[in-house]
């Protein structure tokens, strides 16, 4: 399991990011195929990880969302 935040760019593309696997970021036209493509970002992130034996980042997050 791993946390994605996922916004509404600038070129109206829906933006995903897993923090916790830096540089791993997807995009899509709706937040549906957002979702669907940093999924995939995420397997091949990890699988190239392994496939170099390196370590695997822990999943640690924290999330809030502050009103201003």
């Amino acid at each position: 399991m791993r946390e994605v935040i996922i916004f509404h760019g600038e070129d109206g593309f829906w933006v995903a990011e897993c923090p916790s696997l830096p540089g791993c970021i997807s995009q899509g036209e709706t937040k549906e195929k957002a979702i669907e493509n940093i999924k995939e970002a995420i397997s091949v992130y990890i699988e190239a990880l392994e496939e170099d034996s390196l370590p695997v980042p822990e999943e640690t997050f924290e999330a809030i969302v502050v009103a201003v």
